[in-house]
């Protein structure tokens, strides 16, 4: 019988900032694997305090948002390479407050990344809002 070609797999790796909130649990805020990069889902937690950001989903989404920004040089992404995103959330009868902070980030002119939204029942600590994203960089 022939031997199965060597077919090396990309390297996985876990990737972590000091820009994102310290995980509570144990997993892996980014793992890349090859010229694919996945998040964990992420919550609108405060990276100095831990704490969940007040006001709603609004605000909640505008500190995911910004906590991936400000994380995003850490991982050597930007938005550009940002290919889907997925919104969970309890308040589903809230989405406009959700996409007013989804739209203050992506502008008119941006390519947007593909979108999903996803009305659920609970969400980790008692958050209303969490999302998660997908990277493809060569």
């Amino acid at each position: 019988a022939k031997p199965a070609p060597n077919r090396n797999p990309p390297m996985i790796e876990a990737l972590s900032s000091a820009n994102l909130p310290a995980p509570r649990f144990r997993y892996s805020p980014l793992v890349k694997a090859g010229p694919f990069y996945q998040s964990a889902g992420m919550i609108a937690l405060s990276t100095q305090t831990g704490a969940l950001e007040p006001g709603g989903v609004g605000p909640e989404t505008a500190r995911i948002l910004a906590n991936l920004l400000q994380a995003l040089p850490d991982f050597g992404l930007t938005l550009d390479d940002l290919v889907n995103a997925t919104i969970y959330t309890t308040r589903m009868d809230e989405f406009p407050a959700i996409n007013a902070a989804w739209e203050a980030v992506f502008t008119a002119g941006q390519r947007p990344p593909a979108r999903t939204s996803v009305g659920v029942s609970a969400l980790p600590l008692g958050a209303g809002v969490e999302i998660t994203f997908a990277f493809y960089r060569t």
